[in-house]
């Protein structure tokens, strides 16, 4: 039978006050339905304790046994956000992640790895198989609604400047129709002058990332090394002057740096 180091400190009383229940805001403004997440555990006690204190914190929160199940689960709900174990019957957490990211429509889903497996080796795996964030067990549930939190508004930053910078083109290219401006000028105003500064190989690291790429899939598709994909990766954000892959996803968009 596995056994799980349990969470420490389920405290209650820390979940957010009403007046600050995390929710989405439609295109008007207008606040929706909570945000929703999904726990993904085959240990009762920590699924339960896991989506008690994000219930009572604010949000909706579905639960499944194995990444098998919750595949279907995202296929079926489009959760916010996934927090999932790593050790499960059928599908585990690195499985899921991977299978997750293969789907354009859920590349920037936001997904947090739990797991008692410390050693760097398998911290890197799930850095790899795509993860937001890797939480080591025991931990608080506090931090674990911490990082939640962090995640889903950067999450809803990168996804309203996404649409919005879609409404943008469609509006730009709806007023550029009956005109007969040159190629060239139209490249300029899509285009941002930052895409000179890049080299052919970053601008390929980039697109792919923008599809929630992991660096061993990139470096599947480019023929290099996960490691020579993670020196393209620091180079962006150096570039880029951004600290994380959700913020380059975020800034390339708004900058028009990639298609």
């Amino acid at each position: 039978m596995k056994h799980k180091n349990t969470l420490l400190s389920p405290v209650f009383t820390n979940s957010a006050p009403k007046s600050q229940l995390p929710s989405q805001t439609n295109a008007r403004g207008v606040l929706s339905m909570p945000l929703m997440i999904l726990v993904v555990d085959d240990d009762l006690g920590t699924r339960l304790s896991i989506s008690d204190y994000l219930e009572l914190s604010g949000y909706s929160v579905i639960t499944a046994n194995d990444g098998q199940e919750a595949l279907l689960m995202v296929e079926e709900y489009h959760p916010d956000l996934i927090v999932t174990d790593i050790v499960m019957p059928r599908m585990n957490g690195y499985e899921l992640v991977r299978r997750v990211r293969q789907q354009p429509k859920f590349r920037l889903l936001p997904v947090i790895l739990l797991t008692a497996r410390t050693k760097t080796q398998e911290r890197i795996l799930g850095y790899q198989s795509g993860c937001d964030l890797y939480l080591p067990k025991p931990f608080e549930l506090e931090e674990l609604a911490a990082a939640i939190r962090n995640l889903l508004e950067r999450s809803q930053i990168i996804q309203s400047e996404y649409r919005f910078s879609e409404q943008e083109n469609l509006g730009n290219s709806q007023s550029t129709k009956p005109m007969t401006a040159q190629p060239s000028q139209m490249t300029k105003v899509q285009k941002s002058p930052m895409i000179s500064d890049l080299t052919s190989r970053e601008q390929e690291v980039l697109e792919l990332l923008t599809h929630g790429l992991s660096n061993a899939e990139m470096g599947h598709q480019l023929h290099l090394s996960a490691r020579t994909v993670e020196k393209y990766v620091s180079n962006l954000l150096r570039k880029t002057a951004t600290s994380n892959r959700a913020e380059l996803v975020r800034f390339a968009m708004k900058h028009g740096l990639v298609e």
